[in-house]
């Protein structure tokens, strides 16, 4: 390396992490829109995406081309290194588990089948879930830079326990961290100094929401707000200029307990009407006298039963219930937050797309002063989102302090 490139990375050696980031969520496609949005001269934005490339990150376009009637120079393109490392990421949801790569960008590179059952107890489930990891990445040869887990409970911070697993038959405060963690070194899974990979744990819906403003329909917003019903259960969760808000111990956005029906079903929470059992998809298929089979996840069920059977008197008539009872919980939230865009998922979304109007209207309708009402209201467009998320989580310190998180990588190179 010159005396001269040597200098230029020392300069934009603290670049290296936004640097990253921005490619990561692909709000810089060219070597000319990072040297913008970095605010740094176009040969220091050279050196900082040749590092990136070096560390197996990215990769830089070597012989750039004019897009047609483009004027000036050519810029570099930039794209995620298809090849380079991944995070291993797994979910736990009410109807089962499911384990899964993903790479930077937010891709999905192998997914392992998912299970139909949970087990009571917390340490057999993550085992199984660990295990299908382990065994893409054997099957896949990639490097692993960390592990997610995903868990349909709030998680309280800093110890990483599962409050609230309300809707899978684990124990109250079930230390999920710890036993992913342990789970993920039994199974042999190293970074690139030979040391287990540091594994992290959230709420389904918090991450989710992370995925979807990174990669997603939320991608652009700064202060979003994301309501999905799951497998089971509503969760929500808030994005606030750019961080995800988990407040002060983890347990932000419990809005599955926001009450919608005084008179309503009885909640696991001990109230009643919750939007939690008011708006899921076991309240969905309850409303259309439809039974529940356990050959397939509520979700399952009650989307196809929307997408399919529309047209009976008793479908339509759920689902304007379900839209009545959702709008009157996101209206209550706008008036709290006034995000600048709602994004829904699971069978939410199945129900915008329903009624679109009707649902805007509700919310409109209980919105205070009329410019709340006009928030915009998305369905969420990525495909696992939750498993998207949880790969962020193992992300987050690649994208803190690309060098530090790949030393023992460098080390082996050199």
């Amino acid at each position: 390396m010159t005396q001269t490139r040597t200098t230029r990375l020392e300069r934009g050696r603290s670049a290296l992490g936004p640097a990253l980031e921005l490619v990561h969520t692909g709000r810089a496609p060219t070597r000319a829109v990072l040297t913008a949005e970095l605010g740094v001269t176009r040969a220091t934005a050279g050196v900082v995406a040749a590092e990136l490339e070096t560390l197996g990150l990215i990769r830089v376009d070597s012989r750039p081309t004019a897009a047609a009637g483009a004027q000036g120079r050519p810029s570099h393109r930039l794209a995620i290194d298809p090849d380079g490392p991944v995070a291993l990421a797994a979910q736990v949801h009410a109807d089962g588990f499911r384990a899964a790569l993903v790479g930077l960008g937010g891709r999905t590179v192998a997914t392992a089948p998912g299970a139909m059952s949970v087990p009571a107890d917390p340490v057999h489930v993550l085992t199984a879930v660990v295990e299908a990891g382990a065994e893409l990445l054997r099957r896949t040869g990639r490097r692993c830079l960390g592990a997610g887990l995903a868990v349909p409970s709030a998680v309280a911070e800093p110890e990483g326990a599962a409050l609230n697993p309300l809707h899978v038959a684990w124990p109250a405060g079930a230390p999920v961290r710890e036993i992913f963690a342990e789970r993920v070194r039994e199974a042999g899974v190293l970074g690139p100094a030979g040391t287990p990979v540091t594994a992290f744990t959230g709420n389904d819906i918090n991450l989710a929401a992370l995925a979807e403003h990174r990669h997603g329909a939320g991608r652009g917003s700064r202060d979003l707000l994301c309501v999905a019903t799951g497998h089971r259960g509503v969760g929500g969760a808030l994005v606030l200029d750019g961080r995800l808000h988990s407040g002060s111990s983890g347990l932000a956005l419990e809005v599955g307990h926001l009450t919608v029906n005084p008179e309503g079903r009885p909640c696991y929470c001990g109230s009643r009407g919750c939007l939690d059992v008011e708006a899921d998809p076991l309240a969905f298929l309850t409303a259309a006298g439809r039974d529940a089979g356990p050959e397939v996840s509520l979700l399952r069920q009650a989307a196809d039963l929307l997408r399919t059977e529309y047209g009976d008197p008793a479908v339509r008539a759920a689902t304007g219930q379900l839209i009545d009872r959702l709008g009157l919980g996101l209206a209550g939230l706008v008036n709290i937050l006034n995000p600048d865009r709602i994004i829904l998922g699971g069978l939410h979304r199945e129900l915008l797309a329903a009624d679109p109007d009707r649902l805007r209207a509700v919310v409109a309708d209980r919105s205070l002063w009329g410019r709340s009402g006009g928030v915009p209201i998305l369905p969420c467009t990525l495909d696992h989102n939750s498993l998207v998320g949880a790969a962020e989580l193992a992300w987050q310190p690649v994208l803190d302090d690309p060098l530090g998180a790949l030393a023992g990588q460098r080390e082996k190179r050199a």
